[in-house]
Parts: structure tokens; C-alpha cells; sequence
């Protein structure tokens, strides 16, 4: 009987030496189409079949994070296996006295330490914690433990100084200890750990990432791109491979490519029983669905999608019914949008026109992360904010625990937006009592012909329903 031998490469990759028969064999089960293929590109023009191959049947590599994954297709087969390399990894638990001596100005909670703790045993891993869950202090309790040299990467340049002053209010001497990497900066230093947007940084030589022994990925599900999945393999020698997401998009290949570079999913908590805690604000949904006049849904019954979103973006009685809802919301609200020019800058400038001196902003990708910053901290001190942003800017990792409302006013169907832009209302304000989020949706159909838009909306129901929130729903009339 073949014995298939396993032994770890380096931190990226094991090594899988086996027949070639048996190697296409994990070659197919570690196969996956990519959702959405044909509507890529490369797949249209015939030049990539829109498959993602996560074992090269060639070199006989895996990534490492899918060694649980392999080690369960090979015994379900009965194979006989044998590891090279020792796979086992010593049970470890935080100490009390360890977490004393941070002298930390909160008391971590209990997941936050089961987190901490299966990332440490495990070297590798995903964790799976919703938004406003407290995931900054995780990293820092375990960049602390592990005192290693130490690579952060964040999407946004908001994003790196948020965690920066994060650890600045834990206690950390973050200016002898932290260095911070964006646009322009310096992406070496001597000092142990580095903060850095993985825009600039990816284009690095490998000999730049080999000195890191722990590499931490935050909004880890962002990691399926080229460019963040070549720095995870850049970092060979690191041991610690940490991600930290509060939300994947629910494909199978999304989250076997992120296991991959990461290890394991890890359920850290979830928001329900955050909120059920009372460690978020408490959170209700009003969906509105929007029925439009049944002679333009007559006209649009053949349009495509690209044609129903410019209809619905430029149509004066839907702009203006969000318009009034803004304006009737009276504590801080925070709209949100897809398209610039297009949309956001028209709501922009109909809620600012009958504002009666209300505080109100727009926030787009141009906006510099400093007045992002002076933004959000104006609002924190503000109970009748109005805040115009775009879902790219102000869905992650932007943190306003003053923020009563939101509302969508661009369709949407993304598991990963729609999370992680509910997440901007959850933390906890002594200001606030509940926060509400409005669901704008839109309902062209006609006879039995269902609009792309309303479909979406059927999608984020399912997403409102698995995450066991309140919802109420409403429908209003729009009239021409």
C-alpha cells in the first residue's frame, strides 16, 4: 500500500510526496470554481478554464493552513500517512499573571482569551469575530505573549493609525515598539512590530518579509486578491500566521483560499450574543421596500442590471423619499452609497440644501484620512449628524460609537459589506439607546418578472435571518 509522506517546506507550504495518481486525486478535491468565472476576462477569452487550484499537482504543495483539511481527505480514504515533521502543537494558556502585567485599562473578555489562546496553540488561524468585538485587543494580547517581530496588515490608511492608538490605549510604548507604513513612509524599521496597509508593501522583495515570525492579516477576508495572498507567501519563515475578519462571504473557495494562507476558521463569538451581553448597542432592522409605479416597472421589465441601478440612482422620487428619511432621522446618521459622482453627491447636496444647519459631511475615497479622523471624532461629540459616505470608506473599519442610524441607499447583495457596514452602529454609546438600520429596497417587478435589485434584497434578508437579528418590514407606494 503507497504511504504518503508529509513534511512542512517552510511556514507557507507542506509538502505532499505521493503518486501521481493519488496526487490528482487532492488536486481535484482541493478544486474549486471560482464564483463568478464567467464573467471574468480570462475565463471569456478562453485563456483559463475559472477554476482555482489550491495544490500544484506538480511541486506536490499545499498550502499549510489546509493541513487539517488534507489530513481528513486522506484518512476518510483510508491512505496510510506518515508526517516528517512535527505537526503537533503544545496545548497553551494565557495566565492570569501574564495578562496582569500588561496592566491592561480593560478586563478581556472571556472568547477574547479562547481566541488568543487557539491562535497560540495552533500557530495558525482564522477568527471569525463581528465587528466591534473587540479583535484589536486580541492581536495585541497575542503580539505581546509571542514578542516576536511582528508584520500587521491593514486595508486603509485609517486602519493602521486605529490600530496604532489602539495599542497607544491599551499602554504600549507604541512609539519605541510600533512602526507605521503607508503612502511615502519608510517600510523598514528596527523597531519589533510594523503596521503597515498591504498596498504598500506588496511589492517588496521576498528577503523584506522572511524577518517577520508572526504575520497578522486584519479584515482577513480580503485576502483572496493576487496581491495580499503573494505576501502570505513571501513570509516563509513565519510561524504565527494569523487572520482576523468579521464576516466571509460565505463560498467555500473564499474561505479555503484564506484557511489556506491562514489556518482553520475560528468562531470567536457572534454579534447576537454580543448584543444579548449587552457588549453592543441593541440593533433593529426596518427594511422598506420600494414599489415603484407599475407603468415604469412596464417600461424596465427588459433592462439589465447596470440599466435598473442608473434608473434607481436617478430617480427623483427615490432620492428624495431618502432624502426625507435622513432628514426625519434627529440623531447622528450615517447614509451610505455606491457611486461618487453618480449618487452620492447628489443625495449630498439634496440633504444639504433643506439641512437647517445640521452638521453634515461627505465622505468618499478622496477624502484623507486625517479629515476621516477629524469626521468621526466631531460626530462622537455631535447627537444630530448627518454623514454621506461611500460603503468603501465607511463600511470597515471606521469606529463611530455614536451613530444612532444607517441607511442603505445603494442595492447590494455582498455578505461582506452589508456585515461590515452594520457593524459601524453596533459599539456602545452612553448616548445612544438602540441603533436602527434602514434597508432601502426596490421593487420593479412585473407579472412574473423579478428585478435584479429585489432579488439582492432577498439575499440580505436570508443574511439579516442567519444572524438572528429584529427585522420589521414596511413597503411604501413612490408615485412619479
Amino acid at each position: 500500500m503507497e504511504i504518503i509522506n508529509i513534511s512542512k517546506k517552510n511556514e507557507v507550504y507542506i509538502q505532499i510526496d505521493c503518486e501521481a495518481s493519488t496526487a490528482q486525486e487532492i488536486c481535484d478535491h482541493f478544486t474549486f470554481m471560482v464564483p463568478g468565472y464567467t464573467f471574468m476576462p480570462a475565463y471569456r477569452n478562453r485563456i483559463w478554464d475559472g477554476k482555482i487550484r489550491l495544490f500544484n499537482v506538480h511541486n506536490r504543495l499545499l498550502y499549510g493552513g489546509l493541513f487539517e483539511h488534507l489530513c481528513k481527505f486522506l484518512y476518510t480514504r483510508d491512505y496510510k500517512v506518515k508526517f516528517d515533521s512535527n505537526f503537533n502543537n503544545e496545548k497553551i494558556k494565557i495566565k492570569k499573571d501574564f495578562i496582569d502585567s500588561l496592566k491592561l485599562p480593560v478586563i478581556p473578555r472571556d472568547y477574547q482569551m479562547i481566541a488568543a489562546n487557539h491562535a497560540l496553540t495552533h500557530h495558525k488561524a482564522l477568527l471569525l469575530s463581528p465587528t466591534a468585538s473587540g479583535k484589536s485587543l486580541i492581536i495585541y494580547i497575542l503580539i505581546r505573549y509571542l514578542n516576536l517581530k511582528t508584520l500587521i496588515l491593514v486595508p486603509t490608511i485609517s486602519l493602521v493609525s486605529q490600530m496604532y492608538n489602539d495599542f497607544r490605549k491599551y499602554g504600549f510604548d507604541v512609539a519605541n515598539n510600533c512602526h507605521t507604513v503607508f503612502a511615502g513612509r519608510d517600510k523598514g524599521s528596527e523597531l519589533p512590530i510594523i503596521i503597515s496597509t498591504w498596498q504598500s508593501i506588496y511589492k517588496m522583495q521576498q528577503k523584506y518579509f522572511e524577518q517577520y515570525e508572526l504575520v497578522i492579516g486584519d479584515e482577513a477576508h480580503g485576502f483572496k486578491s493576487k496581491s495580499l495572498t503573494s505576501i502570505m507567501t513571501k513570509c516563509i519563515n513565519a510561524k504565527y500566521r494569523i487572520g482576523t475578519t468579521g464576516t466571509l462571504d460565505g463560498t467555500l473557495t473564499h474561505r479555503l483560499v484564506l484557511e489556506g494562507l491562514f489556518g482553520k476558521t475560528f468562531k470567536v463569538t457572534s454579534t447576537k450574543k454580543l448584543i444579548d451581553s449587552k457588549h453592543l448597542s441593541p440593533f433593529t432592522i426596518k427594511t422598506i421596500l420600494l414599489r415603484h409605479p407599475d407603468s415604469i416597472c412596464h417600461d424596465l421589465r427588459k433592462i439589465s442590471y447596470q440599466e435598473e441601478l442608473d434608473y434607481l440612482i436617478n430617480s427623483e422620487a427615490r432620492n428624495t423619499f431618502i432624502k426625507n428619511l435622513v432628514l426625519d432621522l434627529k440623531t447622528n446618521t450615517l447614509l451610505l452609497f455606491r457611486f461618487v459622482e453618480k449618487h452620492g453627491k447628489l443625495l449630498y447636496d439634496m440633504i444639504k440644501e433643506e439641512s437647517n444647519g445640521r452638521t453634515i459631511f461627505f465622505v468618499h475615497g478622496g477624502t484623507d484620512a486625517d479629515t476621516r479622523e477629524q469626521i468621526r471624532h466631531i460626530v462622537e461629540s455631535e447627537r444630530n449628524a448627518i454623514i454621506v459616505a461611500s460603503y468603501g470608506v465607511f463600511s470597515v473599519g471606521v469606529d463611530i460609537r455614536n451613530l444612532h442610524n444607517i441607511v442603505f441607499a445603494s442595492p447590494s447583495k455582498s455578505r461582506v459589506r452589508n456585515l461590515q457596514s452594520i457593524g459601524r452602529g453596533l459599539r456602545k454609546s452612553k448616548k445612544k439607546d438602540i441603533a436602527t438600520l434602514y434597508d432601502i429596497a426596490d421593487d420593479l417587478s412585473y407579472g412574473s418578472n423579478h428585478n435584479y435589485t429585489l432579488d439582492h434584497f432577498e439575499e440580505r434578508k436570508k443574511i439579516y435571518k442567519e444572524e438572528r437579528f429584529t427585522v420589521a418590514e414596511y413597503v411604501v407606494q413612490l408615485k412619479t
